[in-house]
């Protein structure tokens, strides 16, 4: 069983950057491939990145490629999410997530763990 909790999140103006963080608990988090979904009021939760547990590998979405960088510290059971040049169309919940399988895109099936979401809101 993992626990996962999400912290970093805040009000920011846009342009701006946020760092989230995912600590894991109750298990190790190296046997998990890590990712972050978001999900937005009136709309589906969605991927937003993902890294292999060695920290090799990573994927992202185009809606956030080359402005949001995922990474990972093992020793710590700790993932982040660098989110710079943030657009009020990042506006969303975001969650931590734990899957045994890498992808560059997912089902939330696919998901075998999940935080409980920290808020990101983003003003113009």
């Amino acid at each position: 069983q993992v626990q996962l909790e999400e912290s970093g999140g805040g009000l920011v103006q846009a342009g701006g950057s946020l760092r989230l963080s995912c600590t894991a608990s109750g298990s190790t988090v190296i046997a998990y491939v890590m990712a972050w979904f978001r999900q937005a009021p009136g709309s589906e939760r969605e991927f937003v990145a993902t890294i292999s547990w060695s920290g090799v590998r990573t994927s992202y979405p185009d809606s956030v490629k080359g402005r949001f960088t995922i990474s990972r510290d093992n020793a710590k059971n700790t993932v982040y999410l660098q989110m710079n040049s943030l657009k009020v169309e990042d506006t969303a919940v975001y969650y931590c997530a734990a899957t045994r399988r890498f992808s560059d895109s997912y089902q939330l099936g696919d998901i075998d763990y999940w935080g409980q979401g920290t808020q990101v809101t983003v003003s113009s």
